[in-house]
């Protein structure tokens, strides 16, 4: 069984997302063509809406704190 090596944390995932996004944006704007980076745009704006969106849903409504990365339950026969 694999185990992580470090705790997946939304911290984690937004700093990730950052750093790929902006990686992108630097080879877009060398590479890329303005009808290119236009439509980048609208993908990027897509993106950072549902990204507030779902930061918004974690807020309100947070993860259970059970997962399926959580030690394994097992079940008796006839509880």
């Amino acid at each position: 069984m694999a185990r992580w090596l470090w705790r997946p944390s939304f911290a984690g995932f937004t700093i990730a997302c950052a750093g790929f996004w902006a990686i992108l944006w630097i080879f877009m704007i060398g590479l890329g063509s303005t009808s290119s980076i236009h439509k980048l745009a609208w993908v990027f704006l897509g993106w950072v809406i549902g990204f507030f969106v779902a930061a918004l849903g974690r807020l309100v409504y947070p993860a259970p704190k059970s997962t399926l990365m959580g030690p394994k339950r097992t079940v008796r026969p006839g509880a």
